[in-house]
């Protein structure tokens, strides 16, 4: 049989190429392949312990750690409230409409949990809460700027009552923004009168539009409660009783504490200017220190003589065949002042040695130069030694004080070609009014009546008459010019650096004390030619070289030592002024702040400050205000500047703060 051919077969397109080698580790020649000559770049290890990679087991027990000392910290500051000698929880109601009112506010919140029917009229009102064991001091405000703010800095929580029918005014809304803008913890927000509201369906809607109002200054405010409502006001007591205040961050560095009780001497006479005054109340914040001043209210700074213990007497059950003796503790002194107590002087003490140019008047003070200045340059002195050279090249007539402003030798070309004009026409040129008039000098007769061809207007302006008004009539055309233009602080808006001197004033004196700058950025400011205008003691304020240093410095000093808080503890003061307890009222809170070190003494004090935008008229600077900072009040004439940073330290000085501007004020103050 013969062979058959064999058939033709088609290579198969499905065919797996082997695998290529992979080895464990890479060679050398495939890293090269693969970086193609770039260099990778060493990051560096992780050198310490939170910046390494930690596993999952390492991640639990640190998130446990840090909510164990979360919890310390929360029984820490919420022991302050428990015991028999704990701290009361203060609570200030702020009415922020007309219609509320703050007392019928704190019956209703204290019938919802039991009935209590003592409570004092006016006044602090400390009410027990058998139910959750706390005590609860409520600081009813009436709708008083000082009296709300006195109250919200010593309060744990704060409750705003706001009425159903109508908005907030304006004095409610500041109310809130002083309040905020003070410093507040908790806040809880109630509705007052709305079952007043009919029909009952538009409650929802009223509450929602006041929560839009609350948000829109505190924004975690998630509800708002109805004073009506018993049992929402006992989920706010209940809130009250079990929550931990945050407390405010310039308040929680210090000690503080709420008065309870001020006893002045007995027996002094009415020419005893000073005496030794007892304070007696719960210690909060940081530890007491005697050696640190404190700050009473709005009556000063003073020292302190001794810090006692005023723990209230504990009931004690006795046996029946137990005898009843009246023993009478003697009163324990928990600390007392050492040399390193503050002293009462605000200003360093003076040196002999310093040259005080504050004594000596500006004519007479040391100066090189005179003039005005301009960085490094003096212009237009009152000495001719001093006066620039004059111009090569000066028109005819020109003044010796116009001359100083020809600072190049290029000339007008009008008074060259007519000084040249003059010099090339020669002696032999006869010029004299003498000559003979030609036909076209000849004067034209009155009785000319030319043709008119054109009845446009002349391009010269018409000659007016030039009146000599005596000094009187020129003073009062003066003063009706000026009452019929624009106040002063439009104009200062309009045009910020131009100033209107006054005509019996010479500009020599009026900016004697004025300096000329090429760049307020980068020129820089000789101070020496101000001593003669600075303050009185300028040299004796306190100097802080490094301020976050200094406070970081005074703010670890005070974390250690003291009377803890939650102590019950008396105060003597040394050095009262006796006269204070006729102006004393009980019924409104006193606070009592304890100062970090140096805080007393004077200094200068920048701050920033911005005027609303709803402020009826701007303010000018030097204007006296009232200003606040911490638990302190001071009385300042501020001078206004513009914000920002500029390498040199130099800022431009604002006449007037307009509404909606914000500006740096300057003065002096602890």
């Amino acid at each position: 049989m013969a062979p058959q051919p064999e058939s033709h077969h088609h290579r198969s397109t499905t065919k797996i190429p082997q695998k290529p080698f992979k080895s464990r580790h890479a060679t050398k020649s495939y890293i090269k392949e693969l970086t193609k000559g770039k260099v990778e770049r060493d990051r560096g290890s992780r050198k310490t312990i939170h910046q390494q990679v930690m596993s999952k087991i390492d991640r639990r027990n640190q998130a446990k750690q840090i909510r164990q000392t979360k919890h310390r910290e929360n029984a820490k500051s919420a022991n302050v409230f428990a015991g028999h000698d704990g701290a009361p929880r203060l609570i200030a109601v702020i009415p922020l409409g007309e219609g509320c009112d703050a007392a019928r506010a704190i019956q209703k919140l204290n019938q919802s949990v039991e009935p209590v029917s003592d409570l004092p009229i006016d006044g602090p009102r400390r009410v027990k809460v058998e139910r959750f064991g706390q005590s609860l001091l409520y600081l009813p405000v009436k709708r008083d700027l000082v009296a709300a703010m006195d109250a919200c800095r010593l309060a744990d929580f704060v409750v705003f009552l706001l009425p159903p029918d109508q908005e907030v005014d304006g004095d409610g809304e500041h109310l809130i923004r002083a309040i905020e803008s003070q410093g507040v913890s908790n806040v809880f927000t109630m509705v007052q009168n709305l079952d007043s509201i009919q029909p009952p369906k538009k409650h929802a809607q009223v509450v929602a539009s006041l929560k839009s109002y609350i948000n829109h200054f505190f924004p975690n405010q998630d509800k708002v409660h109805s004073v009506d409502s018993e049992r929402e006001c006992a989920n706010v007591i209940r809130s009250l009783c079990t929550m931990t205040p945050k407390g405010v961050a310039w308040r929680e560095l210090r000690s503080w504490m709420l008065v309870e009780d001020v006893q002045w001497p007995e027996g002094h006479d009415v020419s005893d200017a000073h005496g030794e005054v007892i304070l007696t109340g719960v210690v909060r914040g940081r530890g007491l220190k005697a050696d640190r001043l404190l700050q009473v209210g709005d009556w000063g700074h003073f020292q302190i003589a001794k810090i006692t213990d005023a723990s209230l007497p504990t009931s004690r059950k006795r046996k029946a065949d137990e005898m009843a003796v009246d023993t009478k503790e003697e009163t324990k002194i928990l600390e007392t002042p050492d040399e390193d107590q503050d002293d009462l002087d605000e200003l360093a003490p003076y040196d002999e040695t310093m040259v005080d140019l504050e004594e000596m008047p500006a004519s007479e003070a040391p100066s090189q130069r005179k003039g005005v200045l301009l960085d490094d340059h003096h212009y237009f002195s009152d000495e001719d030694q001093d006066m620039p050279p004059p111009a090569r090249k000066l028109p005819k007539g020109t003044s010796n004080y116009q001359s100083a402003w020809f600072l190049g030798d290029d000339m007008s070309d009008a008074s060259t070609s007519d000084s040249d004009q003059d010099e090339t026409m020669g002696p032999d040129i006869d010029v004299s009014m003498a000559a003979p008039p030609l036909p076209q000098d000849e004067p034209i007769p009155s009785t000319y009546r030319g043709e008119q061809t054109e009845t446009t207007p002349s391009e010269y302006p018409q000659s007016e008459a030039f009146l000599n008004p005596s000094p009187i009539d020129e003073a009062q055309e003066l003063s009706a010019y000026r009452s019929s233009r624009k106040t002063s602080a439009e104009e200062d808006l309009e045009f910020p650096d131009e100033i209107e001197l006054h005509p019996n004033v010479l500009a020599r004196e009026r900016l004697s004390r004025y300096r000329g700058l090429r760049s307020l950025k980068t020129s820089p400011w000789d101070t020496t030619e101000d001593k003669p205008h600075q303050p009185q003691d300028y040299d004796r304020l306190l100097r802080i070289s490094d301020y976050k240093a200094a406070r970081k410095t005074a703010v670890r000093e005070a974390l250690v030592g003291g009377v803890l808080a939650g102590k019950r503890v008396s105060i003597h003061l040394r050095n009262v002024p006796l006269s204070l307890q006729q102006s004393h009222n009980p019924a409104a809170p006193l606070s009592a702040f304890s100062l970090l070190r140096h805080e007393h003494k004077r200094t200068v004090i920048n701050t920033t400050i911005t005027l609303p935008s709803s402020a009826p008229e701007p303010l000018a600077s030097k204007s006296r205000l009232l200003i606040q900072i911490g638990s302190r009040r001071f009385l300042v004439t501020p001078l206004f500047s513009q914000s920002g940073n500029t390498p040199n330290d130099v800022h431009k000085y604002l006449r007037y703060l307009h509404p909606g501007q914000t500006a740096v004020a300057s003065f002096i103050a602890p």
